[in-house]
């Protein structure tokens, strides 16, 4: 079974997560736009072109700012493995994250 982002880093932003109360529910949790995308939970597996995240024991901002930083974190790498050769790219998620309802 594939891994959302929140199983692979044990953050506790997960809906109904044990960290709510600390840092309340992580953006990624609540991206609908990208249910499904790489098998995943909302954007649970593409958490790296959603803003607002906290990774790394710090708040991270917009996609062009976090990420080279996300592209070294073991979630992007494992998602970008286990999704070869039909791994999303991150242009391509961000003009869903765009779309209008």
């Amino acid at each position: 079974m594939k891994k959302n982002c929140w199983e692979i880093k044990h953050c506790g932003r997960e809906l109904n997560g044990d960290r709510l109360k600390d840092f309340g529910v992580c953006p990624v949790a609540m991206t609908t736009k990208l249910d499904g995308v790489h098998g995943g939970n909302n954007a649970g597996r593409c958490c790296w072109v959603v803003a607002g995240t906290y990774c790394n024991g710090k708040p991270q901002g917009l996609f062009v700012d976090k990420f080279s930083t996300c592209e070294q974190c073991e979630v992007y790498k494992l998602v970008k493995k286990e999704e070869y050769p039909h791994f999303s790219l991150a242009n391509i998620l961000l003009k869903k994250l765009r779309e209008e309802d």
